[in-house]
Formats: C-alpha cells, structure tokens, sequence
C-alpha cells in the first residue's frame, strides 16, 4: 500500500493559511477508475483512496505509516514569500503621497 503525505497549500480563496498547517497522509489508488455504462459514473472498488488521515506534525504522519506498514512518500511544502511593504498598511492612506492615489 502506497501513500503520500504533504502539507496542502492554501485555498486560493482565502487570505489567511487556515487548514493548511496540518499534514495530511492521502493513499495512493490502487486500481483504476471505471465509467458505469448505464449511468455514467465514474467508481472504483479501491476505498483507500477516499481516506485522508490528518496529523499534526510530519513526523506523526511517518511514525503512524510505519507502524501500519504503509510506503509513504513525503512531499515537502514550498514556503510562502513575505508580501512586506516599507509603509505597511498604513501607507494605503497617507496623505503625504507624491503620486495621485485612485482606485
């Protein structure tokens, strides 16, 4: 059995990194997806693929794959650059622009 753990990145509708500062342990598929002739679904006889195990740490996610037996692959997380203006917020309404400032 197969696994990968990683730590997901961020919805690209949020701001904020919530649900992202936990690492998930997601197993690999083990057999192809089928369509359904008649109604056209996509199935598979593979339930592991619809688990997702969530841990606090890195390291909790490799100890509980080795305990059960699981080959898990780690994917590392690209850190995020820091959006850090010289003025900061505030600059967004100083009055001492040189530029005229308009939506």
């Amino acid at each position: 059995m197969r696994a990968r753990i990683y730590k997901p990145a961020r919805n690209a509708m949020q701001s904020g990194s919530a649900k992202s500062k936990r690492w998930v342990l997601e197993f690999a598929p083990a057999s192809r997806r089928e369509v359904d002739p008649l109604m056209g679904w996509t199935s598979s006889n593979d339930t592991q693929s619809q688990v997702k195990l969530r841990f606090d740490s890195k390291e909790a996610a490799l100890e509980y794959a080795q305990e059960h037996g699981i080959e898990a692959v780690v994917s590392e997380p690209k850190p995020r650059k820091a959006n850090i203006r010289a003025g900061g917020y505030g600059e967004n309404f100083a009055t001492n622009r040189r530029t005229v400032w308009t939506h």
